[in-house]
Order: structure tokens, then C-alpha cells, then sequence
């Protein structure tokens, strides 16, 4: 099997779920449209939030402190703005964090922990998204890797867990720790990677239930010495992207 873009996905709402797509546009120095438009600050956050640009991810709820969120899937309607998120435990909501950011905090309450700080505004992204990284990044798993992993704990677990945004198949694992630096070509685009991820707690929940099943950093520790999965990118070449493009690393 040539190595190849086995899916695409998007997470509208920084941490509240995620969404696959068919085809996208990759744009030089951008993320994937729509991806972490909007994320949640929790009643802690100490920002000045009258025009937000990038913040540190600290300020907002996530799944490393609110497990349940790593349960959450998102469906966007583009042409209505509005986000359906759907998940096991709660009805479902369709709303405009635009105009109606208050529908989502009431939402989430019920599965936020009660000894943390809890969600307390929906922010929208100014001209950066909220990505974990402090420069527009694309993030990048490769799916044989991820097999292996799992394969050594002894589980059958979701590669949703990382929440990427492109997932590569027909690879060899762990070829892309030798990846950084170079540049890839995804479909007609171009990505330049910059560093591997460091992963967080978030990673050793499932995506079905919400519940922390599966000891992710342990396992990473105990086999390479380190909490690293995946690699960070950035867009360097504008090009329409489908899955089941063809992936190459071109230097």
C-alpha cells in the first residue's frame, strides 16, 4: 500500500469535538479551515480577551483536566454557521458559538469536573487559531505507529485519541521522528514539519465513552523514554487536499 492520507479531520471548538472530512484546501501559513475556531476559557483564565490572538492552552477547558470532553463529536453546517455537537451522555445541540455562546456552556456543565475550574466563555479566534502551538500548525500521525503502540499496551484503542488532523497510512512506524525539518507533499499541498507532539493526559481517554481507559504516556515512556506522538506541521505550499491523496516526503 502506497503511503497515503487515510483521513482528515477538523476540531471547530478547541477540545469539543471533532469532525472528518472528505476534501479540504490547505492554505500557506494556515490551519485546516475551521479548525479550533473557537475554544472555551474556564472561569481561571487569566487573558485579556477584547481581541484575542493565540493563547496558551492553560487558559481553556480541555481534555487533559475534563476527560469527558474527549467524547464529543462536532458536525459543522457551514453554510447556516452553526455546530451540532453530539455526545453519549447529553442530548444533542445544534447552536452559533457566535451568537449564542451561552448555549454551549450550559451544555458542557454537566460532564465539566467540579474540582476544576469550569467553563465559563466561548472565545472566537482572531486571525490565529487556537491550535496548542504558538504558530499555525497542522498536526500528523501515522496510523502503522499508532498500531505499534497499540499492539504493545495490549489494547485496541481509537487513533481519535490524538486528535490530528491528517492520519497517514502505508507507512512504516515511527518514520516520522525523522521527518523534521523536511517537507511533505499531501495531495497538491506542501507542509513543512516542524516538531514532534508532546502528548498530555487528554491521549489516555476514550473517545467512545469519556472515561480514562488506557495508560497512553506510560506506554510511550516505557518503550521510548518519551511523551511524544505525532509531528507538528505548517502549510508552505497552498493545494487542495482529498482522502486517499498519495503522502511524500519530498526532502
Amino acid at each position: 500500500m502506497n503511503p497515503h492520507v487515510a483521513g482528515i479531520w477538523r476540531h471547530p471548538i478547541k477540545s469539543h469535538g471533532r469532525e472528518e472530512l472528505l476534501h479540504t484546501l490547505l492554505t500557506e501559513g494556515h490551519c485546516i479551515p475551521w479548525d479550533r475556531r473557537w475554544a472555551v476559557a474556564h472561569e481561571e483564565a487569566n487573558v485579556d480577551w477584547g481581541s484575542p490572538e493565540w493563547v496558551p492552552c492553560q487558559n481553556f477547558s480541555r481534555g487533559a483536566k475534563a476527560p469527558k470532553l474527549m467524547a464529543i463529536a462536532a458536525r459543522v453546517d457551514q453554510h447556516r454557521r452553526k455546530i451540532t455537537l453530539s455526545h453519549p451522555e447529553l442530548p444533542d445541540l445544534t447552536f452559533d458559538p457566535d451568537t449564542d455562546p451561552d448555549a454551549l456552556i450550559r451544555w458542557v456543565l454537566p460532564i465539566s469536573p467540579k474540582d476544576r475550574a469550569l467553563p465559563a466563555r466561548v472565545i472566537r479566534a482572531g486571525t490565529t487559531s487556537m491550535t496548542d502551538t504558538d504558530y499555525q500548525s497542522i498536526s500528523l500521525i501515522n496510523l502503522a505507529s499508532h498500531e505499534d503502540l497499540a499492539t504493545r499496551m495490549g489494547q485496541d484503542i481509537s487513533p481519535l485519541r490524538w486528535r490530528a488532523n491528517l492520519f497517514l497510512a502505508g507507512l512504516e512506524p515511527w518514520v516520522e521522528r525523522d521527518w523534521i525539518g523536511k517537507t511533505v507533499r499531501v495531495g497538491n499541498a506542501e507542509l513543512e514539519i516542524r516538531e514532534p507532539i508532546t502528548r498530555c493526559l487528554a491521549t489516555t481517554t476514550s473517545t467512545r465513552s469519556g472515561e480514562r481507559d488506557a495508560d497512553t504516556l506510560g506506554a510511550l515512556k516505557s518503550g521510548w523514554g518519551h511523551q511524544q506522538f505525532g509531528v507538528y506541521a505548517v502549510v508552505t505550499k497552498t493545494g487542495d487536499l482529498r482522502r486517499g491523496d498519495t503522502f511524500e516526503v519530498l526532502d
